[in-house]
């Protein structure tokens, strides 16, 4: 699903990248529509980094992100699965099982699309 970032999401995206400056994507030259694929492919210098960065997300952030992943609004399908399996990690830790084996058959799902 294609999406404008909204205010909230610019908030979730400095957060976890700092260094965010309202770039679009090097790439393709088009705005960012998702949170997580720019802090990883973009930003991240590795798979730790990406997990060291939305760890530093709180709770609340999590769960809205959460819920975008649930709704199909924020895509998956452009991470490497060390950094699918990194943002499970910190969803199980932080919101539970249920929340991280939703988050990685959607992840699977959305894989098996491409």
């Amino acid at each position: 699903m294609v999406r404008a970032l909204s205010e909230k999401d610019i908030e979730i995206l400095i957060r976890a990248a700092p260094e965010f400056k309202g770039e679009s994507c090097s790439s393709s030259g088009v705005s960012y529509r998702s949170i997580l694929p720019p802090v990883a492919n973009h930003y991240s210098s590795d798979c730790i980094d990406f997990k060291s960065r939305i760890s530093t997300l709180s709770d609340d952030e999590l769960i809205y992100l959460f819920s975008l992943i649930e709704d199909g609004s924020e895509s998956l399908h452009c991470l490497n699965p060390e950094y699918a399996d990194a943002l499970i990690s910190v969803i199980r830790t932080r919101l539970g099982d249920v929340e991280a084996k939703r988050v990685g058959r959607i992840y699977a799902a959305q894989v098996e699309c491409d």
